[in-house]
Formats: structure tokens, sequence, C-alpha cells
């Protein structure tokens, strides 16, 4: 891990920003939902609960400038734009979906240890 962490000449500067991205609130469920081919704009937005238009516009020209997402826009009336995963943002799911499961099936005892913890803390 410290290999990986280091980073080699940029101080882990490249593992932190992606770590920083990738763990944000939204960035894993939009992944998550393109894992099925391209999707327009407007049905992503759907399909993210509680998502607003300027976070998933932010979310997608960030993973778009990290080569995990590609942009197609079809010059219709109404303009149409499509988002897919690039063979890069494919690599993704399989390490977001371990994650994704690891979440769930710890989650109620990371709740209860939550709980103990906040319990001594707060006395």
């Amino acid at each position: 891990m410290d290999d990986i962490c280091s980073g080699e000449g940029d101080d882990g500067r490249v593992v932190r920003d992606l770590l920083e991205h990738l763990g944000d609130k939204w960035t894993l469920l939009v992944v998550g939902m393109l894992e099925g081919g391209a999707i327009r704009y407007s049905e992503l937005k759907n399909r993210v609960p509680g998502i607003s238009q300027r976070m998933l516009t932010l979310t997608l020209k960030k993973l778009e400038r990290d080569g995990l997402v590609s942009r197609e826009s079809f010059p219709e009336i109404p303009p149409r734009v499509e988002y897919e995963l690039t063979p890069l943002g494919h690599t993704l799911l399989p390490p977001a979906i371990a994650f994704a499961a690891w979440a769930h099936d710890s989650s109620a005892e990371i709740l209860a240890r939550r709980a103990e913890f906040d319990a001594r803390v707060t006395r």
C-alpha cells in the first residue's frame, strides 16, 4: 500500500485526488448507473435520486476529464447528450461494486460501533 500511495514522484497527489473525487457523494452512484451502457443526461438525472442538475453536471465533467466517461452530443432538436463509461471507466466497476457490497454487508456493525463510540465520547 505504501508503494501505491507514495505515487512515485508526485507525492501521492494523483491517488489522493482520485480518492477524493471517487469518494464523494455522487461519483460512484453515477458510475453505477452507467454500467448498462450509454444513457441520456435527463435519464441519468432521474436515476440518481436527490442529485441536482449542477452536481450531476460537475460529476460528469470530472469523470470525463479523468477519462472514465465519454460524452456524445447529437445535433437534434431538442439536443440530445449521452454519457457512457469508457474502457477505463469499466475497470472501475469491480472495485466499486466490491466496495458497495462491503459497505452494505458491514453497515450494521459500523452503525453499532459508531453508537458505542458516540456514547463513550459524549459522556
